[in-house]
């Protein structure tokens, strides 16, 4: 393990691994950043709130047209389940695709990955509650008319207007459920699951029809009817605005082409782009974009990339430019380093909350491993900080592994942030297996020990930060405080 530590104005230089911990400060969003973090916090709680309205308001429909009227006998109560079991399950889909439609108060507030995280388990609940209405409904209808369920549903299919595309529509959700499943997924490429993913949208349209032809609930000329509909126009309008129209207008306004691609060790390159009104890129880092780089049998891949660097806009570079930093990872990420210069790019983004917008505390602690020490860069050289407040610790298993190291060495001494390199092999303690052999027996707090107090920043491997996180949870640091970015699919 090879640790440096530079001088910085203000600082506890010479600290090393061993000193003993410094309490944390009692009021430890007191400063600069308090104000913004409350924001962060009560937009999520109302998203929480948000969410369990929709679905209270999804089953007052119901209530509100005289429902529980209706109910005089066991027909008549299976029927009533049927149709809450409909309204709650769509109201679930609703939600689910506002959570993948990239709303940047979403974003803001919680991050791109825990809005899909959410979105993924919103998933079976959604697709049983949507099978309960079907069954439950044919049960219902054919218990009042003498019919078995399966005679009923095939009556249903055949002699009620509209009934056939909400088959169809089950049909659709039950393959996009099914080929979400974890086990299922992993087992083709990602861009099998993303077009199958698609039908989600065809599966909402076609529930439609039977939605407002059959029943009295959503009757022509009820408030109901519109609610519902408005439910249908809003979150289209959504998926349509900020999936479709942001990328294609962001795309036009930057121009961004691959200026050059710059091998840095096997399998390891960095991408230069330049383009037009980077400025309004600037203080992204650590923050992701999607890019799709629009080349022959490439221009369908989108590649979510963090900035390994931020834009540089300013007067002595003649023209402006970004910088991400790839490991060759898959087929697609390898075919990146054949890129031509002059290549045009589409961007969407950026996302996430691995940035300064998530900043609680004064004092940060950045931790990267692998590829994932790129983004670090560009959050080191944007976020904000005093000399003294800002520690970087770096694993890697050699030198070589070391991406950029010679440019947050210069920014760490720049900025007068502290920082560590961890190399080697793996410890065998399975209490700090996250660092090298070579650490012994220390422990994240002997490297940080006023980590309590700061703002921690993880990016590498996801086995590696998940033993980084239950670390800096054991040492005390809260869940608000951490920050990482979670990109599997």
């Amino acid at each position: 393990m090879k640790s440096q530590l530079l001088a910085s104005p203000g600082q506890r230089v010479g600290t090393s691994p061993g000193q003993p911990p410094v309490p944390a400060r009692r009021n430890p969003t007191r400063g600069r950043f308090a104000a913004q973090h409350r924001r962060r916090m009560f937009r999520t709680d109302m998203l929480t709130v948000a969410l369990w309205a929709s679905l209270a308001a999804a089953l007052a429909l119901w209530l509100a047209d005289g429902g529980m009227s209706s109910v005089g006998n066991l027909t008549q109560a299976v029927t009533a389940v049927g149709i809450l079991a409909g309204l709650a399950g769509m109201d679930l889909v609703f939600l689910m695709l506002l959570l993948a439609a990239r709303l940047p108060f979403v974003d803001g507030a919680v991050g791109h990955d825990r809005a899909l995280e959410f979105h993924r388990k919103l998933g079976k609940p959604a697709l049983y509650l949507l099978l309960a209405h079907g069954l439950l409904l044919a049960t219902g209808y054919g218990m009042a008319e003498g019919l078995n369920p399966v005679s009923e549903a095939v009556a249903l299919w055949t002699l009620v207007p509209d009934m056939w595309l909400a088959f169809v529509s089950m049909a659709l959700f039950i393959a996009v459920v099914v080929t979400s499943l974890v086990a299922v997924r992993h087992r083709f490429p990602y861009e099998f699951w993303y077009f199958v993913h698609l039908l989600t949208y065809l599966a909402v349209a076609v529930a439609l029809p039977h939605q407002f032809s059959v029943g009295g609930l959503f009757a022509e000329g009820t408030w109901q009817r519109w609610y519902w509909l408005l439910l249908y126009i809003g979150t289209g309008s959504a998926l349509a605005w900020f999936r479709i129209a942001r990328p294609v207008i962001a795309t036009y306004r930057h121009q961004l082409t691959v200026r050059r691609v710059v091998p840095l060790v096997p399998g390891v390159f960095s991408i230069e782009m330049s383009g037009l009104r980077l400025n309004e890129l600037s203080g992204n880092g650590g923050r992701f974009f999607v890019w799709r780089f629009l080349a022959p049998g490439m221009w369908w891949q989108a590649h979510p990339f963090s900035l390994s660097a931020e834009p540089q806009v300013g007067k002595s570079s003649r023209q402006p430019t970004l910088r991400i930093t790839v490991r060759n990872l898959g087929a697609g990420s390898a075919r990146l380093a054949s890129l031509k210069p002059g290549t045009k790019v589409a961007i969407e983004g950026p996302y996430g909350v691995f940035s300064t917008a998530a900043r609680s505390r004064e004092h940060v602690v950045m931790i990267g491993a692998g590829i994932g020490i790129t983004p670090l860069r560009a959050l080191l050289e944007s976020t904000p900080f005093a000399p003294g407040q800002a520690t970087v610790l770096l694993r890697c298993s050699s030198t070589e592994e070391l991406f950029l190291g010679d440019e947050i060495l210069e920014l760490c001494r720049k900025r007068g942030a502290t920082l560590f390199h961890l190399t080697g092999p793996r410890s065998a303690n399975t209490q700090s297996a996250w660092l090298p052999a070579s650490a012994g027996t220390s422990r994240l707090r002997d490297f940080v020990p006023d980590i309590t107090d700061a703002d921690v920043y993880i990016c590498g491997p996801s086995a590696w930060a998940r033993l980084v996180l239950a670390e800096a949870k054991a040492s005390g640091v809260r869940e608000e405080q951490l920050h990482y970015e979670r990109f599997d699919w």
